[in-house]
Parts: C-alpha cells; sequence; structure tokens
C-alpha cells in the first residue's frame, strides 16, 4: 500500500470552520519510561523530537458535541506558545501548519486519528474563520 505512516492534510482540510484553544499546552507523558515519581516526556517515534499536546474546539458547527474538543500533538524541541487572546473572545483562535494524521484503532474498536503538527499561529485572518471549504468532490470534472 502506498499509504505508510502519517497523512499530511492542510488545516483547511482538517477544520473548515477554524478552531480555539481551550487548555494549555503541556508535555505528553511517555507512560513506558516514566517511573514512579520520575516524569519522562515522549519524544516523536519517527523525528525523536519532544511531543507535546494542547486541546482545540472544533469550530464546525456539525461536529457532535463529544467529537468537539480534540487533543493536537505539537512536535517541538521547546514548549510551544499559544497565540495571543483576541480582544473580545473568551477562547483563542488558532491554526496550525505541517499538519498530519495517523489513524489508529482506539480501545472501543473504533478507528480514530491522532493530529501531529510542527507549527501553531494566530489565523492569519479572521475573514476565512467560519467559511467552509468546498466539498473535493464538487471540483472534481
Amino acid at each position: 500500500m502506498a499509504l505508510q505512516g502519517p497523512i499530511p492534510v492542510t488545516f483547511a482540510q482538517l477544520f473548515p470552520h477554524g478552531c480555539y484553544i481551550v487548555g494549555d499546552v503541556e508535555p505528553v507523558k511517555d507512560f513506558d519510561a516514566s517511573t514512579n515519581g520520575r516524569f519522562v516526556q515522549t519524544r516523536d517515534k519517527q523525528t525523536r523530537e519532544l511531543v507535546w499536546q494542547v486541546p482545540v474546539l472544533d469550530a464546525d458547527p456539525e461536529v457532535k458535541p463529544a467529537q468537539k474538543t480534540v487533543s493536537v500533538k505539537i512536535l517541538s524541541s521547546v514548549q510551544p506558545v499559544p497565540p495571543a487572546p483576541m480582544p473580545g473572545l473568551p477562547i483563542t483562535p488558532v491554526e496550525f501548519g505541517e499538519i498530519a494524521v495517523v489513524a489508529y484503532v482506539n480501545a472501543a474498536g473504533r478507528l480514530a486519528w491522532s493530529i501531529k503538527v510542527r507549527q501553531m499561529y494566530a489565523p492569519r485572518s479572521m475573514a476565512g474563520v467560519g467559511k467552509p471549504v468546498p466539498n473535493m468532490k464538487e471540483n472534481v470534472s
């Protein structure tokens, strides 16, 4: 099979309505290497970069409430700093770059996706937030 490992995607494909930070950027614990009282941070298997995570709220109105918040893993040698909050907004809009998704089977036996990124930044323009990306099928001739 030609597809192996992480699958590159764009921010617009993953979050066509935008997304918002709803928690802190935290290190991901390596449960195998950590011991009682000794925390070891996970490193990405391919790049060996440290892995951080941040919870985000998917702004897509059609996403089920139980699936609205997802964890985005950030590969970085230093702790990433979220963009500054925007005046008048109770949550912070964010965009990600160099995104890849990895499929896995979760504990319930269902297909799930792990989101890995290399960049986190403030949206380039609030004009595009909330506007869906055209359906790819509509663009096929």
